[in-house]
């Protein structure tokens, strides 16, 4: 079945622009969703997704309230949540396989409503910008794309995305909204901030680096964080990333680099330096085991050893 914008079949487009100018109203919805407050929110809470992962719960979980990602910027993050159930998804989405990655986030939401025979899907994507190469552009029509041809009705309710989410500040064009929120109680999605991007947050942006495919990394049945075993080669030859600058670090290692959130270049010395410091992957992961985590009664994510 199609998308649905205000329950009428979404048409064809060939645009972003295309899209906007036919729905008004989803520009209207942009504009108000980006001008609302940013929230720093508190990672007590808080179930953070990077880069090529997802996860999804529901509002009976009593270890997950909020859902979180940020440093988007030619990325797209993607929210689907059935209001009948309340189960609700967020997947960080960069392209690198977004025809594959987008029935993962619907089954994800649709394996917790199974029970639910009220309420439909409402998708809420945000990210990127008008960058230079239109990586952002394409992405949103991929996105659009594979969601159209999911069997399941599903309706779009908001969508800030590129030209929707594009400032130019000193000349640049950059993203409005880096990051977001979805609060799992209640549906309600926001722009957000974390300072906090853990469990594990050197090893999930290594697996990112080296290839990593999308990932689910919550099981909310068992309110259990989880990395599966990933791998990467024992010979990388990346020790020289350390010693360039910054402008090559970003030139090289972004795909959009003047739009980049500050931290960006340390992040990405951090995650090569993970890497040079476990060459053997398999280390990470005794017995071939995923890592586990579960949130402790003061809210932080606690590795579980494994027997």
């Amino acid at each position: 079945m199609p998308l649905f914008i205000q329950n009428k079949p979404l048409d064809p487009i060939r645009s972003t622009a295309d899209l906007f100018d036919k729905n008004p109203h989803l520009q209207e919805k942009a504009k108000a969703f980006r001008s609302k407050p940013l929230v720093d929110v508190d990672p007590k809470c808080l179930l953070y997704v990077h880069q090529r992962e997802f996860a999804a719960t529901t509002p009976a979980d009593k270890c997950v309230s909020v859902i979180g990602s940020d440093d988007a910027t030619t990325c797209h993050l993607v929210v689907l949540r059935h209001t009948g159930s309340g189960a609700v998804c967020l997947g960080h989405c960069d392209g690198s396989s977004t025809w594959s990655e987008v029935p993962l986030l619907v089954k994800a939401v649709t394996s917790l409503s199974d029970a639910c025979k009220e309420g439909r899907l409402e998708l809420h994507l945000v990210g990127g910008f008008n960058d230079d190469s239109t990586t952002s552009h394409n992405l949103s029509l991929d996105i659009l794309a594979a969601f159209q041809v999911q069997k399941e009705d599903i309706h779009l309710e908001t969508c800030c995305i590129t030209e929707m989410n594009d400032v130019v500040v000193n000349g640049t064009h950059r993203p409005v909204v880096y990051g977001i929120g979805v609060d799992v109680k209640t549906g309600d999605v926001y722009p957000a901030s974390f300072p906090h991007k853990g469990p594990a947050e050197e090893l999930r942006s290594a697996r990112t680096f080296t290839g990593g495919e999308m990932v689910n990394i919550y099981d909310s049945s068992r309110g259990l964080f989880q990395i599966d075993p990933c791998t990467w080669s024992q010979n990388l030859d990346i020790a020289f990333w350390l010693s360039q600058n910054d402008d090559t670090i970003l030139k090289y290692l972004s795909t959009s680099p003047r739009a980049e959130p500050p931290h960006f270049v340390q992040h990405m010395k951090s995650t090569i330096q993970f890497l040079l410091d476990h060459p053997n992957s398999e280390s990470l992961f005794p017995g071939g085991q995923p890592q586990f985590y579960h949130r402790t009664e003061t809210g932080d994510w606690e590795r579980v050893v494994q027997s």
